[in-house]
């Protein structure tokens, strides 16, 4: 039921991108959530607060056929149909402007991890994705705080598995995946996930020793 609802999802909004009303983007809010936060039940990211130039990225990479086209990777192939039926770069550049307007709000909590260790894993991360998980846009490397605990998970396990950044034109992709090959297990993700939301995102430093 739930692969069935994300379809209909992507039938709309291909429906919905040639709409010629003010609100032509606004079908990104049926997958989305009204307020661009995320709906966890089909898998839907939450896309607020994502800066422009990584929305605009990762359409073209939809595009392009760099995301959305593993076997295995269910919710990029219902997203990429949305990216390819974009009929121009005016008509992209209106969908970030949209998505830009989107308020921000912090992410409910679905994964529990040991930040003591997920401040270790991250050491490997900060240098791309920012000290507090800001981002890097001359890196290419988005911002990791305020994002979807579970949608995190997912998408390291997506690298760390083969399902993204494998694409021989996605070399900021590619990049990611030495990385993620450290994280060995689902625990480990989790640990991570966890510091990124306990200690970026709220700043609460974890109070329990790392071992050496």
């Amino acid at each position: 039921m739930t692969r069935v609802l994300a379809f209909c999802c992507a039938l709309l909004t291909c429906a919905a991108v040639f709409a010629a009303d003010p609100d032509e983007f606004s079908y990104c809010t049926v997958c989305h959530g009204v307020d661009g936060n995320g709906n966890p039940a089909i898998k839907a990211p939450k896309i607020a607060g994502l800066a422009p130039w990584y929305v605009e990225a990762q359409l073209n990479a939809f595009r392009a056929g760099w995301r959305g086209t593993d076997p295995a990777d269910a919710p990029g192939h219902e997203m990429r149909p949305v990216a390819t039926a974009l009929p121009n770069e005016a008509a992209l550049a209106r969908a970030v402007a949209y998505v830009a307007n989107f308020p921000s709000i912090p992410p409910p909590v679905t994964i529990e991890g040991d930040a003591a260790r997920g401040a270790t894993l991250y050491a490997a991360c900060a240098a791309c994705h920012g000290a507090a998980g800001e981002g890097n846009e001359p890196l290419g490397a988005p911002a990791l705080a305020g994002q979807n605990d579970w949608y995190l998970a997912t998408q390291i396990r997506n690298y760390r598995d083969g399902r993204r950044g494998t694409h021989p034109d996605d070399a900021r992709g590619a990049t990611m995946r030495p990385f993620v090959a450290a994280l060995v297990d689902d625990a480990a993700i989790a640990d991570l996930v966890a510091y990124v939301r306990f200690v970026t995102l709220q700043g609460n430093l974890p109070t329990k020793e790392i071992d050496p």
